[in-house]
């Protein structure tokens, strides 16, 4: 059973089983979310945004065009992921860039995203980071730019 607060803007029918959708939220029709999410409160997702399963989603984030979410994903708080790499008032590209986070991966709080980046599987990205290219597996990776600190492959995560 999908559970939608009833002060959320739901107008997609593709939610997978299990999925909470809290109140203040809006997702167009065009949004396909997985089973088992969490999306908190004052979140919002636009139409050509694709979430996999078991993803957590925290309060403020807005999710563009292009997105595409794997499973098992934390994005934290205020997180800004961008579409459009030369935006202009009233100006829209054909396309949007293709922005991909993989499976486990985590993003942290006020991480900026810029289009067209792939988070690789595992990565973490730390709070407040501005990530401006693609980000390897396992990495964890802080800063304005962001740049990788360490990789986290084979540690244990409690």
């Amino acid at each position: 059973m999908v559970e939608i607060h009833a002060l959320a803007d739901v107008q997609s029918s593709d939610l997978g089983k299990g999925t909470r959708i809290w109140q203040f939220c809006v997702v167009l029709p065009g949004a396909k979310i997985g089973a088992n999410c969490n999306v908190c409160a004052n979140v919002f997702i636009e139409n050509d945004v694709v979430v996999g399963d078991h993803v957590t989603i925290k309060c403020g984030v807005q999710l563009w065009d292009g997105l595409r979410v794997g499973n098992g994903v934390f994005i934290g708080p205020n997180a800004t992921f961008t579409n459009d790499r030369f935006p202009r008032s009233g100006v829209y590209p054909d396309t949007f860039l293709q922005t991909r986070i993989l499976e486990g991966a985590s993003i942290g709080a006020n991480a900026t995203i810029l289009p067209g980046i792939t988070i690789g599987e595992g990565a973490m990205i730390g709070a407040g980071a501005v990530v401006t290219r693609d980000v390897p597996a396992y990495a964890l990776v802080q800063g304005n730019p962001a740049k990788v600190v360490r990789y986290l492959k084979g540690e244990k995560h409690d």
